[in-house]
C-alpha cells in the first residue's frame, strides 16, 4: 500500500518499500513545524492484541523525522539520535493518529514532540525524538 496523499508527495523522500509503508502509516500533513499521520492498529500488535509499543515509536520517529528532514532541507539529512516514549494506553483497533511538534529547530539539531491518539482522542503514547542535522556526502 503506497502512501498517494498530497501531504506523502510532500515528504523530503520516497517512502515507497520503508518500514513506513509496512506499517500502514499514513503521512496527513508534513511541514518542519508541524507534522501528522496515521497508522492502523491491525497488523501492529502484540500477541495480546494492543497495539504494539514499538508501533507507537515507530509511527513517533516517523512523524518526528519527516519533520527534521523537511527543516534540514536539501543536501542535509536527518537521522535520530535520541528517542524516548511513554506509553499511558493502549488502542485494539481501529486507527491512531500522531502529531510531531516542533520544540527546536536548529542549525545541528531538531526536537520534536509526538503524542499519538486513539480513535477517540485518548493519548496512548509521548515522545520525544531528537534528531541530528548532516551535510550529506
Amino acid at each position: 500500500m503506497t502512501d498517494t496523499s498530497p501531504a506523502a508527495a510532500a515528504a523530503p523522500y520516497d517512502l515507497s518499500g520503508t518500514l513506513i509503508e509496512r506499517m500502514g502509516i499514513e503521512l496527513t500533513h508534513v511541514s518542519a513545524e508541524r507534522t501528522t499521520g496515521t497508522m492502523p492498529v491491525a497488523g501492529n500488535t502484540q500477541p495480546m492484541g494492543l497495539l504494539h509499543g514499538g508501533a507507537s515509536a515507530v509511527l513517533a520517529e516517523t512523524l518526528g523525522s519527516v519533520a527534521a528532514q523537511v527543516h534540514a532541507g536539501p543536501g542535509r539529512a536527518a537521522v535520530g539520535i535520541e528517542l524516548s516514549a511513554t506509553h499511558h494506553r493502549s488502542a485494539r483497533s481501529g486507527v491512531v493518529t500522531g502529531e510531531a511538534v516542533a520544540l527546536s529547530l536548529g542549525r545541528s539539531l531538531a526536537s520534536y514532540e509526538i503524542v499519538v491518539r486513539d480513535e477517540e482522542g485518548n493519548r496512548v503514547c509521548t515522545s520525544r525524538l531528537t534528531c541530528m542535522l548532516l551535510d550529506q556526502r
